[in-house]
């Protein structure tokens, strides 16, 4: 299996990438910090793990397009699996984010994973074996003090996930709403401090990655 793994380098993408090498797939992943993401895949080429990487800031569109193409490039224009993981905030007050603030964090939190998607749909679906895998947060449903413009990101991925679920035949799986919940009701509290949790969360991302996982696998009563 092929998988592209969104800010793979720290936090839950990091856990994520690390789960998927294990169980023997190439990874790909991407980062803004050059530095970090170099450290990272020695780590894991020390692991044994096959995982390559690019340099990539997700709000940028044209670069979004690059590392598609690196991807496309890497695992011979096929693609298993999309994890959309990147993500980041600004706490601050509702009414205290610039325009510019709100820009960025839209482009990065919602823009890039939609357009990531579409990117990835044609290697999903040369693969015949595709899985998209969005990681929300439990705030997406709850309000929030501070960090009303990432929350409205995510809510909107909830409903994107929804759509792509419906709309794209080809796949295998797409998490629901609650799946979601889970995964950032642990996820939310773990930039690298709390590993422990993100593990929880790459294991349920792997196994929703599995044929076991299937929407194909399920009873039609159910569908």
């Amino acid at each position: 299996m092929t998988a592209l793994v969104t800010g793979g380098t720290r936090g839950i993408g990091y856990a994520v990438v690390e789960e998927l090498a294990e169980l023997g797939a190439l990874v790909h992943t991407c980062s803004r910090n050059e530095s970090e993401l170099n450290e990272r895949l020695q780590e894991w080429s020390g692991k044994g793990f096959t995982v390559t990487g690019s340099v990539c800031d997700l709000a940028s569109h044209p670069q979004r397009e690059q590392l598609s193409e690196k991807v496309s490039s890497v695992f011979g224009g096929k693609l298993n699996i999309l994890i959309n993981n990147v993500g980041t905030n600004f706490a601050k007050p509702t009414l205290d984010y610039t325009t510019e603030e709100y820009s960025f964090l839209m482009a990065t939190n919602l823009e890039s994973c939609y357009h990531m998607s579409q990117l990835a749909h044609p290697l999903l679906k040369a693969s015949g074996v595709g899985n998209f895998v969005f990681i929300s947060s439990v705030i997406s449903l709850l309000h929030t003090p501070y960090g009303s413009i990432y929350s409205a990101a995510k809510a909107a991925i909830n409903q994107i996930t929804k759509n792509l679920a419906y709309n794209v035949v080809f796949q295998r799986f797409l998490q629901s709403i609650d799946g979601k919940e889970f995964l950032d009701g642990v996820a939310k509290r773990t930039p690298l401090k709390r590993i422990a949790e993100a593990n929880e969360v790459s294991s349920l991302v792997a196994f929703l990655c599995l044929p076991a996982a299937s929407l194909h696998h399920w009873p039609n009563h159910c569908c």
